[in-house]
Formats: C-alpha cells, sequence, structure tokens
C-alpha cells in the first residue's frame, strides 16, 4: 500500500457514527454502541481537554484511541492498583486503540497512544492503564503496547466472558468469550 497522509486532531461527537462502524469491524458486535460513546467520550475531557482521538484518511476514519481521564473510571476486579507504580487518583486507563486493518503497520495506533499521553499528561495522569487482548492476531495487541512502553502487570483470564453473556460478539469466540487480557500499565515519567 502506498503511503498514506493521515490527519489526526481531537474526537467529537460527530464521529462516533464511524467509531462505532469500525469497533464493530475490529472488535465485534455490541462492544460500542451510540450510548456507550457518549459515556466513554464524556469520561475523557477533563479541565476541557479532550483525551480521545481519531485517524483519517481523507474523510474516512481509519483509527481512534478512546482514554478515560484520571478519577473519571471505575476500578474493576480486573484492576490490581496495588501492583501499579502510581497511584490510581493519577492513572488515565487507556480503553481502546482501533486501527482499520488496511491500514496496520504505519505507526498510527503508536501516534494516536502519543496524542492520548500528551492529552492526560495535561490533565494531571502520571501514568495510564489498560487491558490488551491477548488472543489479538499475534497477539499483536500486547506487543503494540509493549514496544510503546507497556510493562506487565497481571493476566486476567476471561476477562470479557460478563460481556459476551450481555451481548457482546467476540470475533474469536462470540457470544461465550475466553479470551485472556493483559493489565499493562505506561508510566509517562521515567524518574517516577
Amino acid at each position: 500500500m502506498q503511503k498514506k497522509t493521515i490527519i489526526y486532531r481531537e474526537m467529537t461527537p460527530d464521529d462516533f457514527t464511524q467509531v462505532i462502524r469500525l469497533a464493530t469491524h475490529v472488535h465485534g458486535e455490541g462492544y460500542m454502541d451510540q450510548t456507550s460513546a457518549l459515556k466513554w467520550f464524556n469520561q475523557g475531557i477533563k479541565n476541557n481537554i479532550n483525551s480521545h482521538f481519531v485517524a483519517y484518511d481523507e474523510d474516512i476514519l481509519v483509527g481512534f484511541r478512546i482514554t478515560f481521564s484520571p478519577l473519571q473510571w471505575q476500578l474493576d476486579q480486573w484492576c490490581t492498583p496495588e501492583d501499579w507504580p502510581s497511584e490510581q487518583a493519577s492513572v488515565c486507563y487507556f480503553k481502546c486503540n482501533t486501527v482499520d486493518e488496511h491500514y496496520r503497520g504505519y505507526g498510527i495506533g503508536s501516534k494516536l497512544l502519543t496524542l492520548s499521553i500528551d492529552a492526560v499528561k495535561q490533565q494531571g495522569a502520571k501514568a495510564g492503564v489498560s487491558h490488551l487482548w491477548m488472543q489479538s492476531p499475534g497477539n499483536s495487541a500486547v506487543k503494540y503496547f509493549t514496544k510503546c512502553g507497556g510493562v506487565l502487570i497481571t493476566k486476567h483470564p476471561d476477562r470479557w466472558n460478563e460481556l459476551s453473556k450481555q451481548g457482546y460478539m467476540c470475533p474469536v469466540c462470540n457470544n461465550d468469550c475466553h479470551c485472556s487480557a493483559a493489565e499493562m500499565l505506561i508510566s509517562f515519567d521515567q524518574d517516577a
């Protein structure tokens, strides 16, 4: 594929239709809808700083990053903050990084992550945690996050099983997901 000129900018609600379409294609039916898109979007706005970004090739969405601001997301049983090097109050949550399969390998995911990190640092974040899909093709999600500085905290088997019973259709397991998540963290300040 010929090198494309990708335009990066902050996500707005006007992007939701294309974001949901790409999320459904990559992550499976039921991953995101208009209600969750708006909720997630609001969780990434803090101090008038937007931590979500999109990547476009002309008018076609080819990637997006959703990141929750510090103190604007809830811990659950899949989080182990006692093993994090930063206090929960200064940790953002990297909810989703999605790139169209035809645009992978061009640094789009890394650029979206960098833009989000710059934004959440302005919001006061010192680190960011995420749950990476270990069954992604070639375990590419974990490899990508590791390359960007992510450190494995722990592995969580059956991370999305309950969601699959509520309508989420995993692209690997359908409606009985047994995929594992790698809880990983990136520290933004190397001196911390």
